[in-house]
């Protein structure tokens, strides 16, 4: 692949079906470059899924491709991240089809009004995929083809400038698209040209007829300026990541898997990395993996912590060997998990007669009775290590000592290993 110096192009074909209007607007872009005077390497271009996004082997600049309805949202990222740069320019390709999916990135990158330029090539369907109508689709095109003659397409450029866009802009005669890229690229904010452009394989086959069913050209300006990146200076995360020394020792031989299963609100999630954490200070390897539903605040809550002398490689038990179960949410939801080479510490409450006849491993306790709904699974997990000894218990208060309820957390972990006692 090589390239022109007097282009912005590579020397591949255009990969369009023949008539194509993309070849216009891409010619263009390639003039308005050439004569604002930009590096190929000052000029990143984000392309998108459709006929739009077979651009990238075209432009000899820097390119990403993105996922459909995507590019604006990824141009938006580039062009904050390269804001402190200087003579960098960020351009977005998009197809009407990609424009009805991502709209609100769209709109979302108008009301942020960074610096970049969006080219929506408006063919008024999806051309990839068969030519369906679009969002952009308009009334006087879908008369025509007859569909949906009853509902409204989106004006674009309305929208972006009631959210804020710089520039706006709608332009349909391909002689005025270099200029109109030229002013928008020049401009200091979220700049957007939708321009007209041919569909000869499922659309109007010439250009005179689709200018007489697209919207008319129209131009839309805010005087606000642009919104200004302020880079911050950050601590690293690594270099701040605190270092665990030992102070337990851990009487584990061998690798060990721990479910905690409760209910929302009951504090399994705290507990398993209050879990992870003790086993750090008792000089173990840890793994915690996490899992509730969508509400949140309702239903199951369970995790997983495995503890281990050699690195851990992965989450996740198939087979673990404890299992601490509170609730009736939580039981439900590791049931297929139980076993009967595993350990089963379970709220008495839990216990049926059927399940004590499919498990004999069960070890029924009275945790609900130990503390309240959000410290129940602190109580049972300290239980099950004051019996089991895998971690010692004071490596569990150590765990819990920087949190801010750590009085009553140390109050709970008390109360429960003097009663076993």
């Amino acid at each position: 692949m090589t390239q022109n110096k007097n282009t912005y192009l590579t020397d591949k074909k255009f990969p369009f079906c023949p008539g194509c209007g993309h070849g216009i607007s891409i010619n263009a872009l390639n003039k308005a470059l050439q004569e604002l005077n930009y590096g190929p390497n000052d000029v990143i271009v984000v392309s998108d899924i459709g006929c739009s996004g077979l651009i990238d082997p075209l432009f000899a600049t820097h390119t990403i491709h993105g996922l459909h309805g995507r590019s604006p949202a990824l141009g938006l990222g580039v062009a904050m991240g390269v804001a402190q740069k200087q003579n960098k320019k960020v351009i977005a390709f998009i197809g009407d089809g990609g424009a009805t999916i991502g709209l609100q990135h769209i709109l979302e990158a108008a009301r942020r009004n960074i610096d970049m330029t969006l080219i929506v090539l408006n063919n008024l369907l999806y051309g990839m995929t068969g030519g369906q109508i679009s969002g952009l689709s308009t009334q006087k095109y879908k008369e025509i083809i007859d569909f949906e003659k009853d509902v409204p397409p989106f004006d674009l450029i309305q929208l972006t400038h009631a959210s804020g866009a710089r520039f706006a802009v709608r332009v349909n005669a391909p002689n005025k698209i270099k200029e109109t890229l030229k002013k928008a690229i020049q401009t200091e904010g979220f700049s957007i040209v939708e321009a007209a452009s041919l569909c000869p394989s499922y659309g109007m086959k010439r250009m005179n007829d689709l200018l007489e069913v697209v919207e008319h050209e129209e131009i839309m300006e805010h005087d606000r300026p642009a919104t200004k990146i302020v880079d911050k200076k950050v601590h690293s995360l690594l270099t701040e990541t605190p270092v665990i020394q030992p102070a337990f020792q851990s009487n584990l031989k061998n690798r060990k898997g721990i479910i905690i299963a409760g209910s929302a609100g009951g504090g399994a999630q705290s507990v398993a990395r209050f879990l992870a954490l003790a086993g750090m200070h008792a000089g173990l390897e840890t793994t915690m993996k996490g899992e509730y539903p969508i509400t949140v605040g309702t239903g199951f809550s369970v995790a997983e912590v495995i503890f281990d002398h050699k690195p851990i490689n992965y989450t996740g038990l198939e087979t673990p060997d404890y299992f601490i179960i509170v609730t009736e949410d939580g039981l439900n939801k590791i049931y297929s998990k139980l076993h009967s080479n595993a350990k089963i510490y379970i709220d008495e409450k839990l216990v049926t007669e059927d399940l004590k006849n499919e498990f004999s491993n069960l070890i029924a306790v009275p945790f609900s009775k130990m503390a309240n709904r959000k410290s129940i699974a602190l109580a049972a997990a300290a239980y099950v290590l004051n019996q089991t000894g895998l971690i010692p218990v004071e490596a569990l208060k150590e765990a819990v000592s920087s949190h801010r309820l750590k009085d009553i957390f140390i109050e709970v972990i008390d109360k429960v290993t003097q009663q076993a006692v």
